[in-house]
């Protein structure tokens, strides 16, 4: 082991322990700003913009569900490889940057889209940027701060994240609605303009990580292979990762959230106002998801992480059985389905700042993490992959068969997660109060 690691010299705990909201934490919620403005407007009028090219309206479900499944699979494919690799390495952040580069460009591909296949292209591109940077991202954080203020880091990373969830969206919104109709002889070419727009941001986030995030070295494991790398995770660790997957293949890409409100607002005010709406209920979600996620991780720190994250589960599976009573009795009231957008904001925050914190908690050496990150989101990502694929083919049946069975699973998991018998930090929480956790 390093004697330099934080985890393990208390020379390093005593004296040079950095206040948890440091220079790294910064930077990195800056970079996830920008890049949710950009990706995140983009994602907001995909579904819509893919029923502007002549995609059959009963196929649209499908088909968007099968983007975002190959997507989100290819995306957590990589993810553990290049966690492990960077572990062999001992850098990390030059495979973050290069990440935030390709999902910070990959969009604008949608600008020249005839065809869904060009949409398939743009959004793997994208996401295979996401999955390279994203578990590496997640353990330069996790070594920047005390492991006592880890979901304190994770939840103002994914404040930062969600805030630009929230821009992106609204930005949207307002160029669809703003935009003179003058300018366009095609209702799709202002959904192109959009899509241009978001390599200013999505550069930006690149820049921004580059210049501002700190990464700490490490002694790397150049002999360590990846099916050794694995071996060496905890058990405790690989035992909490079935029901994290459980939950996740009812846990569907929230772009067929997006679609199911268009296609509910449509008959009332038509397609391009229903896509506005639409964008501003993502934003919305985005929004709650922003003000839950600081609080998530610090109740975490506070209460127990796995405990927490049994609520956030058991509060998903009730927001599914929501939509599929809205959209088996048609019901098309604003109010209803942004409290539904606000809810399903509140679990994603919850899910996504605590999901990480815990494997942090239970892999404490930090040759290790990179491995760990990824391990987690490949797990998460055959999880999605499922999801997206399975619940976008429901479509085809009825988006209220759809959503049950996502329902069913997302309880399913809340369940197995819940705390047994024994006394492993993070996982059983006994001590909620312990600064090992």
């Amino acid at each position: 082991m390093d004697p330099s690691d934080s985890t393990t010299n208390p020379a390093f705990m005593s004296v040079s322990t950095p206040r948890w909201l440091n220079r790294t934490v910064w930077g990195a919620g800056l970079t996830s700003f920008l890049s949710d403005v950009s990706h995140e407007m983009a994602s907001a009028i995909l579904p819509s913009f893919l029923r502007l090219l002549q995609v059959p309206p009963e196929s649209v479900g499908a088909i968007l569900g099968w983007i975002e499944g190959i997507a989100d699979g290819a995306s957590n494919a990589v993810k553990l490889l290049t966690g492990w690799y960077s572990d062999r390495l001992g850098r990390r952040k030059p495979f973050v940057v290069c990440g935030y580069l390709l999902t910070g460009g990959a969009f604008a591909l949608c600008a020249w889209a005839m065809s869904w296949p060009l949409i398939l292209l743009a959004k793997l591109a994208a996401w295979i940027g996401k999955g390279i940077r994203g578990p590496l991202r997640n353990a330069i954080l996790a070594d920047a701060v005390p492991p006592e203020h880890v979901g304190k880091a994770f939840g103002f990373h994914r404040a930062g994240d969600t805030l630009g969830a929230i821009v992106g969206p609204l930005l949207a919104a307002a160029l669809l609605i703003l935009l003179p109709g003058r300018w366009f002889e095609q209702p799709d070419q202002p959904y192109r303009v959009i899509f241009l727009l978001t390599l200013v941001p999505g550069l930006a986030a690149a820049l921004s990580f580059a210049g501002l995030v700190q990464e700490q070295r490490f002694t790397p494991r150049r002999a360590l292979r990846l099916t050794a790398s694995i071996r060496a995770l905890p058990s405790d660790f690989r035992r909490y990762l079935l029901p994290v997957f459980v939950f996740g293949i009812g846990d569907f890409s929230h772009a067929l959230l997006i679609l199911t409100a268009g296609l509910l607002l449509t008959p009332a005010y038509g397609m391009q106002q229903a896509a506005a709406y639409a964008s501003l209920l993502y934003a919305l979600r985005n929004a709650t998801g922003a003000l839950a996620a600081f609080p998530a991780g610090w109740l975490g720190d506070r209460c127990g992480r796995r405990r927490v994250l049994v609520v956030a589960y058991l509060l998903a599976a009730a927001v599914m059985l929501g939509f599929g009573l809205v959209t088996w009795q048609g019901w098309a009231h604003m109010g209803l389905l942004a409290a539904l957008f606000a809810l399903a904001g509140v679990y994603i925050a919850m899910e996504e700042a605590l999901e990480p914190a815990i494997t942090a908690d239970l892999v404490r050496d930090r040759s290790l993490r990179g491995t760990a990150m990824g391990t987690l989101a490949a797990v998460n990502g055959i999880g999605d992959f499922l999801a997206s694929v399975g619940v976008g083919t429901l479509f085809l049946v009825g988006p209220p068969v759809a959503f049950g069975v996502s329902a069913a699973l997302m309880l399913l998991g809340a369940i197995l997660l819940i705390p047994r018998t024994g006394h492993v930090v993070g996982v059983t929480d006994p001590d909620p109060h312990s600064t090992s956790t």
